[in-house]
């Protein structure tokens, strides 16, 4: 698999770790500042591959590499729908870091360009690839929570000034988003896909409570209501002291009940069924070690997308989930700044219609 990587800042070592692990051909790298190709080369042992090309422009790469199958974006979340409508647009399949665009014009057209040119596009969204994750997908498609009645997740995490100062971009409207669009979109995409996607109404309360530094919020509440009747809460906060508590889901149905904890929904706390079956012993305690909150998914997920590129098929992990996530975040951002609930589907919003909100 011919692959590049665009953006090289934080995430990126996931990123080329997961290229390495499923044996790309690592063509190209791919940012504005050159010391982040090498730094970031060099922590992979790649620093003196002359065979893989640097370039400060994406469009200059995209145009001398036509060879590209699959290219990565992991620059300023602002600049993801561009990169990923241009990768698009010169025929390349793509993986776009969380979240997939800044606004839902963005979002759809990447699903809409993508469909009608026969792109494969995945939003990364690694954590469904958690064991944890996937053990509670897999009952909740054999049937065995029944009706479900209601769910939450809860991302409780800390970001202190340093993490900030980093890099500039972050907690600005136009860039990042709050804690809900950068730390909490993980763990909203989860709670949509298991509570069965189809989200109605948003009623949210957000706040700037301890970042006067930032544009955006570093706490926010909100109640979902989906088309079946059931209900789900969100709790994001990036405001913990002093370290990364937790990522929690819960789902309670009329026959089962899971709570996935850990710092990145990783592990298994709560594990009760009507229908017991073999195996579920020992399922409540499951821990699947990390070395940091963005778990182990990465590799999993290029593996898939891989996969759909040979098999002509959609990933796992597809455009249109990462639309839905970033769908959930809007309507939560719109409710705080109209005081009112948000039907959806949500049209016409974007993070920078939040400026000046706090």
């Amino acid at each position: 698999m011919k692959y590049a990587l665009i953006g090289c800042g934080r995430i990126s070592t996931n990123h080329i770790a997961a290229a390495l692990r499923n044996s790309f051909d690592i063509v190209a790298v791919c940012d504005v500042i050159p010391e982040k190709m090498e730094e970031l080369l060099e922590k992979h042992g790649l620093a003196g591959d002359a065979g893989i090309a640097r370039y400060a422009d994406y469009r200059t790469m995209l145009a001398e590499h036509p060879e590209l199958e699959l290219v990565s974006i992991a620059t300023e979340s602002g600049k993801h729908a561009a990169i990923a409508l241009d990768c698009i647009d010169a025929g390349v399949n793509v993986i776009i870091e969380k979240p997939m665009a800044m606004s839902m014009a963005d979002a759809d057209e990447i699903v809409r360009r993508s469909e009608e040119r026969g792109v494969l596009v995945s939003a990364c969204h690694q954590n469904r690839f958690n064991v944890a994750v996937q053990k509670t997908r897999a009952a909740l498609e054999d049937g065995r929570f029944g009706r479900l009645s209601h769910g939450s997740i809860h991302v409780r995490w800390n970001r202190n000034k340093g993490y900030y100062e980093q890099a500039p971009w972050r907690g600005t409207w136009a860039e990042d988003g709050g804690c809900l669009m950068n730390q909490c979109i993980h763990g909203i995409d989860l709670l949509r896909w298991m509570m069965g996607g189809e989200v109605v109404s948003v009623y949210a309360q957000t706040r700037q409570r301890f970042h006067g530094y930032l544009e955006a919020e570093d706490v926010g509440v909100a109640v979902l209501t989906f088309a079946d009747g059931s209900v789900a809460t969100v709790e994001g906060t990036s405001n913990v002291f002093p370290r990364n508590l937790e990522e929690t889901l819960y789902l309670f149905g009329e026959s089962g009940t899971a709570k996935l904890g850990g710092t990145s929904t990783n592990e298994i706390d709560v594990w009760d069924f009507a229908d017991e079956r073999e195996g579920d012993e020992g399922m409540a305690g499951l821990k699947e070690p990390t070395s940091n909150v963005y778990g182990n998914g990465h590799a999993l997920l290029y593996a898939d997308v891989a996969d759909a590129i040979e098999s002509d098929r959609a990933p796992y992990v597809d455009a249109r989930a990462g639309r839905d996530a970033l769908e959930v975040v809007l309507a939560i951002y719109k409710s705080q700044r109209t005081g009112l609930p948000v039907e959806l589907p949500l049209g016409g919003f974007a993070s920078t219609d939040m400026e000046g909100e706090f």
